[in-house]
């Protein structure tokens, strides 16, 4: 079985196959590949909590939100294959 289903890629990326959204089958968990955080958007982030050596902040465009929806159907189940 695949693990990672992926659930879309963003429309306008062209080539580069960039920001991109899957569905880990196994541990049931969104994976999203976006644009690094600029420095700026870090730090504001860093106004509401910390961000830990194991993660990082990604940008994803606003017309990904129908593949992102996709994405939150698969967690929950609510998707149909």
């Amino acid at each position: 079985m695949k693990r990672l289903r992926l659930i879309g890629i963003d429309p306008s990326t062209g080539d580069d196959e960039c920001p991109t959204v899957w569905f880990d089958e196994e541990t049931r968990e969104i994976v999203i590949q976006g644009w690094k955080a600029s420095d700026e958007l870090r730090t504001a982030c860093l106004e509401t909590g910390s961000i830990p050596d194991s993660e990082d902040v990604v940008r994803l465009p606003e017309r990904m939100v129908p593949i992102l929806r996709k994405a939150c159907d698969a967690a929950d189940g609510t998707d149909v294959r």
